[in-house]
């Protein structure tokens, strides 16, 4: 068991500059997956019974050579791969393995490979998370509450299109970086906010695609320092990941951020995510929406207590991301904002916009904070009503135990 441990560990290290290292050399990314999960299985079969080597990560890069020269002898078809494979500009008979320590330059085409635009998003997600994350078809199912054989179908029609599509095995030009850039770190954004709360499923978080996800980030900040919003992304996860601890009670109960024991943040968390944030501040860019909601989880972070919140500053940073990234569930947060800093009356003023779009019908979120205001406002009944079409839409058990019974206490003072 302990040797099967260590391979997993290993696998989930390396196995995303394996990939890249034979995509970049086949032009296959298909290809590539195939002849590195293939040696992923070799060493599920001979570690465990003659002892794992004395260096993991080249007995992966050596057997991954081999593999691919004695499948594509197999499939002539593929002469050109071969020859490709066959040009050993180092003469050392192996794949190039990175530096210990190193991230491997070949990793970051492959993370705007597996988020280029041609794919729709799930596409991108599930591509991600099977080459970048080292996870199993299953896994990403059981994560994302899909039968495996759909992550499957997704996964392979993903690869297909790369390839139908010429996608190169490349990171984008100055010219391009940028908006390619932006789809990167919203695919990343989307694995983490599905483990930091949960659309789907009895779990309130998923700490497992979270903790991917920053991974991801960290990489993706690693390979691009210049580039403030790549560091404002990890600030945000990292100030987020922090409360982790914090957000279920004793009984595995939810604990909102008012309620929360704020001795329990990860301080080491806090502290990595405020100084990915005075980096991204440090290059003196203009300032992305990742970086203006991480000045937000840093304002949360820096207070005390709940009470001693800047909700001023918050409030004024709604304002800003609500320019650059216009969307009713921003105002529907800077209303939660407002009533801290001005009153219920006032956020139920600045919920009107939210009220009127219609993108907000189906989301569980407005009817929550409706009810909280009406509460708050002595308007028991309505707030009761609200509360109940709030449960009727929440994605989740645990979410709609807690409307429910937030719905009943309303109902009660009327």
């Amino acid at each position: 068991m302990d040797t099967r441990r260590t391979i997993e560990a290993v696998w989930r290290m390396e196995s995303a500059r394996l990939t890249a290292s034979l995509a970049r050399l086949t032009r296959d990314l298909g290809f590539a997956e195939e002849v590195a999960q293939d040696v992923f299985v070799l060493a599920l079969e001979q570690w465990p019974v003659d002892g794992i080597p004395a260096n993991p990560a080249g007995w992966l890069y050596t057997t991954a050579r081999y593999k691919a020269i004695d499948r594509i002898r197999r499939e002539r078809s593929r002469d050109e791969k071969y020859a490709l494979l066959a040009e050993d500009p180092l003469g050392s008979g192996v794949l190039p393995e990175p530096e210990p320590g190193t991230i491997g330059d070949d990793v970051l085409p492959l993370i705007f490979m597996t988020c280029h635009p041609v794919l729709p998003r799930e596409s991108r997600v599930a591509l991600t998370l099977r080459l970048l994350g080292g996870l199993s078809t299953d896994e990403i199912a059981r994560a994302f509450l899909a039968p495996s054989p759909t992550i499957g179908q997704r996964i392979s029609r993903a690869k297909r299109t790369l390839a139908e599509a010429r996608v190169p095995f490349e990171t984008p030009g100055a010219d391009e970086l940028p908006s390619r850039l932006s789809t990167v770190l919203e695919v990343i954004y989307l694995v983490f906010t599905e483990g930091y709360a949960a659309t789907s499923g009895d779990s309130w978080v998923r700490r497992d695609l979270a903790e991917e996800a920053m991974r991801l980030g960290r990489v993706l900040a690693g390979h691009l320092p210049g580039e403030p919003e790549a560091h404002g992304l990890v600030a945000l996860m990292e100030l987020q990941a922090s409360r982790f601890r914090a957000r279920t009670g004793p009984s595995g109960e939810d604990v909102l951020l008012p309620d929360q024991d704020r001795s329990r943040w990860d301080r080491t968390l806090v502290a990595h995510g405020l100084a990915a944030f005075d980096r991204a501040v440090a290059l003196r860019r203009p300032l992305g929406p990742y970086t203006v909601q991480a000045a937000i989880a840093a304002c949360h972070s820096r207070a005390r207590t709940f009470a001693d919140t800047d909700w001023e500053a918050i409030v004024a940073l709604y304002d800003a991301l609500a320019q650059l990234a216009p969307s009713p569930v921003v105002l529907l947060n800077r209303a939660v904002a407002v009533l801290h800093a001005d009153g219920p009356q006032a956020a139920l003023d600045a919920l009107a916009p939210v009220r009127a779009d219609p993108r907000m019908a189906r989301h569980h979120l407005l009817g929550a904070v409706l009810g909280d205001l009406l509460t708050r406002l002595g308007r028991h009944a309505e707030a009761a009503a609200e509360l109940e079409r709030a449960a009727e839409l929440a994605p989740t058990r645990r979410e709609r135990a807690l409307l429910l019974e937030r719905a009943a206490a309303a109902e009660a003072e009327r």
